[in-house]
Order: structure tokens, then C-alpha cells, then sequence
């Protein structure tokens, strides 16, 4: 049994010896994978005892070997349908076919975080188990066991690799010294649109919707809300979220404080409606960050989705220091889908109930403006109108689940309304939702529902996930796209 947001999800014995201990021990058992933080799986005894030693009371042995590291796969259910969190044990290696078949056996090295590869040959492609985030040596140890583990069981030898455009990847250094002879690149977001269109068979254009943490962009800064007008083999940058400073880099992730900081520093003015953000933080931390974005010293311009989401939680007073990855947006969640059921007659699944107009008509409507880009066709929604006003409330008395729901309502409107003039202004009907963000299930179900109201269709992620596990499958299909372009021309 594992807690989720507003439900337990429900783990059945998979395996003789689970039911065993099931049966003695005569109650629901919570059980985690073998392994520290951020370290792959142990998969011998030996390895086991050396590495869980300091945090284990004891250990049940058993004789049988582990061949392949696999974690459990996790799913959660967004209006009806199944979305993957985690694709691994009883999914991979299932194939995931390609709309566009690979002239040449092709090896796609995936991201950075939440890591997985595919190998794709013909019509089909091999999306690896999740392997994890590529920081250290132990976890790229098991990408490379995993990689060998699949070119031999699948006899594929690559003649193509592609990997991140990003130039200080793990993953974009291995694809360098793997000795292929022909190396490409594809950028995050487009792996992401790519990787949805692509699952539903859709080679024509696509408006994509790509939210996320972190990706490389085009212009060297990082990208997280983007909205692209996409093919298989390219792309065009038709929105995003305005930049702002993350003080500390990745840390800003775990420390939703710091991007409510670089929010602020857009209009420092308006700092009465952040002090929430910075309450219980040490002065000197914060004098820190202050002095980061101001030197312009490890805190890099970015247009994250992602980030904004921890900005609110911040900002709101529900969380300023992340223990775990996600940990703000998730708990922000929780609270909107809280006040979704408190403002409903009856009760539902927070996802059914957001496609009530007499629901959404309760929720306060919060400013999210656009603004014009650096070329008249790229649109720049601008957040920090919407942050000060949630500042503004939560000081006022205004309950704070229902200033959460309010926050998901004009990120999903203004996604709606955007994406919908892009759409228009370039004779595109079929729009892809990708991106982690979109693990959000009440974000994914306004969104969907918006845009399918516009009469448009609305293609998400099923065979993979919305998150970066599913860069590598993307990844594989631009490059097979390219292949093929260039064998026709």
C-alpha cells in the first residue's frame, strides 16, 4: 500500500514470497524498492547488506538472482484513463510502435532525470525501464547493464544516436563516446510534443503543449512552459512562460522559496505580497539569493511550469522547502482538488467534478496575462500578475485551498486560450499535452476538456508517460522522421 494524494493506491502480492509475508504477518505491508536514495536497486545479497546496512533492521535473503533492475510501474487514473507516473516492471519492454518507420536501427539515450533509452528498428520501438536521475556513477552503471542487456536481447545494433541538446548531460556525453557513427540532437520539448503525437500515429502537425521543470533551449536558457507548433521533424517556438532568475539553479526545485524569490525580483515592488514565501527562511539564505539574481551569479533565466508551480506554493504559505521532488506542486494540488469537492453538490473524483461550469463559475477568477514576444508570432504569458494577486488574498483572509484551485483554473485558461490562438492563426486543429506537469491530474483535465471545447483534439499520453521517461521514445521518432526525410529528398 503506497499514499497518493487524496487516495491509497493499492499494491497486490506480485510475487510467491510477498504473498508469504502477506499470510504471517496478517496486515497491509508498506513496501519500497531496495535501495538508498537516488541509487539504483541492490540486486545481490552481498550488495544489499553493504549499501542498506545503515538504515535496515534486518534482511530476508533468498537464493534466486535478480537478472535486471526494474522498480515497480506507477499509474494514476485522470478522467478514467490510466496515466503513467513510472512505466517499468510488467510494461517495459513492451514495444511502442513508430508511426514512421527507422530506415537504420537507432539508439536514443532519453534525459537527464527520470531517465529511460529506447532502441528502435523498423516499425517498433524498445523504451527501456525506468533507469533514474544520471548523477551518478551507480546509476549510469545501470544504464549502461541495461543497454547491453537490450542490444543483446533484441540483437539491434545502432547506427544512429540521438540524444539532449543539452551539452552537459550524462546521457549526451555517453551518446558521444559510444563510438555510433552518426550522432543527433532534439531538443527536450520537442522530444515531448513528438513522443504524445507520435503514440496516437499522428506524423501531420500538431500545436504542443509542453510543461515541465527543466529542458536546454534553443536560445541557451531554460526552457519548462512551451508552446510549439510541431512535425516529427521540427518545431516553432509560438509561446512561453516570461523568464525569471532561479537563484541556486536546481535547487530553486527543492527550495520553492528561492523561486518565489526570482519572481519577485521581476518587480521587487511588490514584495508585500510575497512574505509568506520567505517566512521562517534565515535572513542570510535569502540575502544569498537576493545577491545570486542580482550578480546574475548561478541563478539562470528560465520559463519553467514547473518552478511557477513551487513559486505558488511558496507564495501561498503551503510550502517553502521541498523534502522530496514535486513535493510543493503536489500539495498544491491536493488543496485546489479539496476545494474543487468543497465547491461541488456532490461527490466525485476532483477531475470529473472540474468539468462542472457551475464548479469552475465558484472559483475566483485570477489574472494571467499575454503579452507579445520578441516576434509578433510568439506569445509570452506573463505569471507574475497572478502570484501577487494570490499574495494579495491569502493576506486578505481568503482560504488558501480555494486561492490553489483558483491558481490551477487561470494556469489551465490562459494554456487554453493561447494554445487556441495558436491553433487559429495557423490552420491546426490537433494539439499534444506533454510535459511532468501534466502528472497534474486537475491541470490535465481542465486543459483537455478546455481545448476539446474549442472543437479541437486533444492528444495525451497513454503507452508512456507525460514525463520525462517518455524523451527517449520522442527522441527515437524525430530521429527516424529525420532519417526518412532525408532518404526521400
Amino acid at each position: 500500500v503506497s499514499p497518493g494524494l487524496d487516495t491509497l493506491g493499492v499494491m497486490l502480492a506480485y510475487t510467491p514470497l510477498h504473498l508469504l509475508l502477506l499470510e504471517r504477518v496478517g496486515i497491509p505491508l508498506v513496501m519500497t524498492s531496495g535501495n538508498v536514495s537516488e541509487l539504483p536497486i541492490c540486486t545481490s545479497n552481498r550488495e544489499a547488506v553493504e549499501r542498506l546496512a545503515p538504515i535496515a533492521d534486518g534482511f530476508l535473503m533468498h537464493d534466486r538472482d535478480i537478472v535486471s533492475r526494474y522498480d515497480d510501474s506507477v499509474v494514476r487514473v485522470i478522467g478514467g484513463y490510466p496515466v503513467f507516473m513510472r512505466r517499468a516492471r510488467g510494461f517495459a519492454p513492451l514495444p511502442v510502435p513508430l508511426p514512421i518507420e527507422a530506415p537504420e536501427p537507432i539508439l536514443a539515450v532519453g534525459p537527464h532525470l527520470k531517465n529511460t533509452f529506447t532502441l528502435a528498428t523498423g516499425a517498433r520501438a524498445f523504451v527501456s525501464q525506468h533507469v533514474g536521475d544520471l548523477e551518478n556513477l551507480e546509476t549510469l552503471e545501470h544504464f549502461r547493464e541495461a543497454l547491453a542487456r537490450y542490444t543483446e536481447l533484441f540483437r539491434i545494433e545502432p547506427g544512429v544516436v540521438v540524444r539532449d541538446a543539452h551539452p552537459g548531460y550524462l546521457s549526451t556525453r555517453e551518446a558521444e563516446e559510444l563510438g555510433i557513427p552518426r550522432v543527433m540532437e532534439v531538443q527536450h520539448h520537442h522530444a515531448h510534443v513528438a513522443a504524445v503525437a507520435a503514440e496516437h500515429g499522428v506524423t501531420s502537425p500538431v500545436v504542443g503543449v509542453s510543461y515541465d521543470g527543466t529542458g536546454y533551449g534553443d536560445d541557451g536558457l531554460t526552457w519548462g512552459a512551451e508552446i510549439l507548433l510541431a512535425d516529427l521533424c521540427s518545431y516553432r517556438r509560438m509561446g512561453h512562460l516570461r523568464y525569471a532568475p532561479m537563484p541556486g539553479g536546481d535547487l530553486a526545485a527543492r527550495r520553492p522559496w528561492r523561486a518565489a524569490a526570482g519572481y519577485l525580483s521581476l518587480e521587487p515592488h511588490q514584495a508585500p505580497f510575497f512574505s509568506r514565501a520567505f517566512s521562517d527562511v534565515p535572513e542570510e539564505e535569502k540575502r544569498m539569493a537576493e545577491a545570486q539574481i542580482e550578480r546574475g551569479v548561478n541563478a539562470p533565466a528560465a520559463s519553467s511550469m514547473g518552478r511557477l508551480f513551487d513559486a505558488a506554493s511558496a507564495v501561498l504559505g503551503l510550502r517553502r522547502v521541498a523534502y522530496y521532488e514535486g513535493q510543493a506542486a503536489m500539495e498544491l494540488e491536493a488543496r485546489a482538488s479539496e476545494a474543487v469537492v468543497g465547491l461541488s453538490s456532490r461527490t466525485a473524483d476532483p477531475t470529473e467534478l472540474a468539468a462542472d461550469e457551475g464548479v469552475l463559475t465558484r472559483i475566483p477568477a485570477l489574472p494571467f496575462p499575454m503579452t507579445p514576444g520578441p516576434t509578433d508570432s510568439v506569445q509570452v504569458m506573463d505569471p507574475l500578475p497572478l502570484l501577487v494577486e494570490l499574495g494579495r488574498r491569502v493576506d486578505e483572509g481568503e482560504e488558501v485551498a480555494v486561492l490553489a484551485a483558483a491558481f490551477h483554473l487561470a494556469v489551465a485558461r490562459a494554456t487554453v486560450e493561447l494554445t487556441a490562438r495558436i491553433c487559429g492563426s495557423t490552420d491546426v486543429s490537433q494539439v499534444a499535452l506533454g510535459g511532468g506537469v501534466f502528472q497534474n491530474a486537475l491541470l490535465l483535465a481542465i486543459v483537455e476538456r478546455g481545448l476539446a471545447a474549442r472543437g479541437l483534439e486533444v492528444f495525451v499520453p497513454r503507452l508512456l508517460g507525460p514525463n520525462d521517461g517518455s524523451i527517449s521514445y520522442g527522441q527515437a521518432v524525430v530521429g527516424a522522421a529525420r532519417l526518412s526525410a532525408e532518404r526521400e529528398g
